[in-house]
This record gives C-alpha cells, structure tokens and sequence, in this order.
C-alpha cells in the first residue's frame, strides 16, 4: 500500500521550489536514533515504501519505526507520444519535497548495531544522501 493523501483540495499541485535547508523537523522527536537527509530532493511514495519495509525487515518487526515525512505533494505526467498543449498531465505519483537536514525516519526499541544496520538498509533505497544521528 502505497502513501498518498485520501483527499487533497486540489488535484494537481505546482512545481513549487525545493527547501535548501531545514530548520523545524531537524531533531528527534520520537525516536532514539534517526535518519537525516543531508542533500534537499523529493522523495517518492515509492521509495520511502520500500524504505520502511527494508528496515522492518531488518529489525525482525521489533521495536518501533516513525515516518517524519509524508507523501502529500502530486506529480503529474503526460502519457509518452502525446503533442505539447492540450492542458496539465493526469496525477502519476505522490511526493515529499525533503530540505537538507530534515529527520526522515525514527526507531527505537532495538539495539543500536541492529537499528544502525537497518537504517544503513533503509538509506540505500532512497534518492539522497543522509546521514545517521542519535
């Protein structure tokens, strides 16, 4: 199952600017060791989906994980052979525009060798570079 907002007041969303930096959600809040994004970028539903399930799996579904981030933002994209014009694209996945610094995901409940290694796991499938805090 795959993030996305069950209702959003607006179907398609502009580009929009991605936040350089992150100044609000840049420390732990639920968790004892995190995982930070040190590089700005979007990350796709997909991606933070394949992410968790890495680490779960990891953890042997021990101890607790928090998603700090969350897919709202749609992208839209037009079929492939289509002429220019004839309005916006249809809605194909769901993003979350990530600033540098912001804490990604939380766990707690595992030991820290085993949470390391799991968020070592969870990193390789996301898009940017991060960076492991306690």
């Amino acid at each position: 199952m795959l993030l996305q907002p069950k209702k959003t007041k607006y179907k398609k969303t502009k580009k929009g600017k991605l936040p350089k930096l992150n100044f609000k959600s840049n420390k732990l809040k639920f968790g004892i060791v995190g995982l930070k994004a040190m590089e700005s970028g979007s990350i796709s539903s997909r991606q933070l989906e394949a992410a968790r399930q890495a680490i779960t799996r990891k953890m042997k579904r021990k101890g607790k994980l928090w998603l700090r981030i969350y897919p709202s933002i749609s992208v839209t994209s037009k079929p492939a052979a289509v002429r220019m014009g004839k309005g916006k694209g249809s809605v194909s996945h769901w993003v979350s525009k990530v600033g540098a610094g912001t804490i990604l995901l939380e766990l707690c409940g595992v030991s820290t060798f085993v949470s390391i290694s799991a968020l070592k796991t969870g990193s390789a499938k996301l898009p940017i570079k991060t960076k492991i805090v306690f």
